[in-house]
């Protein structure tokens, strides 16, 4: 094309003209969010919505929900199909440097596990957050959920995703189970969940003993059941809905992952709590990725086998739940706690919940060392299913 002929410097100049208009850099400042709609998948296909009323608009100053984050300019990049480039650009992101910040993401994810504020494990923010209407939340519903937040001056919407809801995992199971499990066990697997002789797979890509043919894993990730297609659809609604606002996704677990992959397939802020690895589930996705993922954090523990990817084996608590989390890479930066050495935590799967990552983080972490969040920092030699192979076997 044309825009191919000019030199390299001109062309770096009508594209930073371009975005810098676009995309002005954002002042560090904070913003005020509100529940303004639930949104679910039922049998398995519809994605619904569902608008909180109102009525809050016409409570007193006393009553209003008042629920500060505060904001920092993030670096993330667009994809241009005219121009056939990542972009880079600068947009208003949550800091992920500030404690309080990451403790009320964290109780905002944790909400997105329970459709009725009555129910115990709901954290009560306000009056106003506890009238609800249901969708997709009946007991034969099986799908994708969670909450959108939108904020006051509507220049910002969160949209958080509820994660695999295994008793075991949240002390609470519920209607999304099986499908949760498939989605783990698709994504998070070296090879279809192939743990063990006494294991049935979710797909049929095993090609005996450690090889796995790479073709029939991609399009089975593509054919099966899959939340991500269903969140992509989810940010398309979203971006309909609310057409000139910036756009931040959240999760725990199996949601903060489907948060990250969406996320950097549109370069939204993203984070995710206690995620499995979504590297290689991103790879066998064929998502585009940018030249960078900053705009991704990962928060976690060191006591969690899930994340750290250690939670492995035929005799591990995951494998006797019935879910391979195998994987370990992820994408952008990670907010590592390392409460095994500095709490003297044990490794184990109680440590996933995510009520235990907001008590976590409703304190500062290393006070003696004035330390209240860790530094974000990208993972090094990363590498998952390392004693396997993959390749055209069939």
């Amino acid at each position: 094309m044309l825009y191919d002929l000019l030199p390299s410097a001109l062309r770096f100049l009508i594209t930073s003209l371009l975005w810098k208009e676009q995309y002005p850099r954002p002042p560090d400042s904070s913003l005020t969010f509100e529940l303004r709609h639930e949104h679910a998948v039922t049998d398995g296909s519809l994605l619904v919505f569902s608008d909180i009323p109102k009525f809050r608009q016409l409570a007193s100053e006393d009553d209003r929900l008042q629920y500060s984050v505060k904001t920092k300019a993030t670096q993330s990049h667009v994809f241009t199909q005219f121009l056939d480039s990542w972009d880079e650009v600068e947009v208003l992101g949550p800091n992920v440097t500030d404690r309080e910040t990451l403790h009320t993401l964290a109780m905002m994810t944790n909400n997105a596990y329970y459709q009725d504020p009555k129910k115990k494990g709901w954290y009560d923010l306000s009056p106003d957050w506890n009238t609800t209407h249901p969708f997709g939340w009946e007991p034969d519903a099986d799908g994708f959920r969670g909450h959108i937040f939108v904020s006051t001056d509507n220049s910002t919407v969160i949209v958080t995703v509820k994660g695999t809801s295994a008793f075991w995992l949240i002390g609470d199971g519920g209607p999304t189970v099986r499908k949760d499990k498939l989605n783990d066990n698709l994504l998070f697997s070296c090879c279809c969940a192939k743990v063990g002789p006494a294991w049935t797979p979710v797909c049929d890509c095993h090609s005996g003993g450690y090889t796995c043919d790479q073709g029939c894993l991609e399009k089975s990730l593509i054919e099966d059941s899959l939340f991500y297609p269903v969140g992509v659809n989810l940010y398309y609604n979203v971006t309909y809905l609310y057409p000139n606002a910036k756009i931040w996704m959240i999760g725990h677990s199996l949601g903060g992952a489907l948060a990250s992959l969406v996320g950097v397939t549109f370069g939204a802020p993203i984070v995710a709590f206690e995620a499995p690895g979504e590297k290689l589930a991103a790879a066998r996705l064929h998502i585009n990725l940018p030249p960078s993922t900053q705009h991704i954090t990962h928060v976690y523990n060191t006591g969690d086998p899930i994340p750290m990817g250690v939670c492995t084996g035929v005799s591990s608590t995951c494998a006797l739940g019935g879910y391979a989390l195998e994987s370990k890479c992820h994408l952008g930066n990670v907010v590592l706690y390392d409460t095994v050495t500095k709490l003297k935590w044990s490794v184990g799967i109680g440590n996933h919940g995510i009520r235990t990552v907001v008590d976590l983080l409703s304190k500062d972490f290393d006070p003696e060392n004035n330390v209240s969040v860790p530094i974000p920092e990208p993972q090094k030699d990363c590498i998952d299913c390392f004693d396997w192979e993959f390749g055209d076997y069939r």
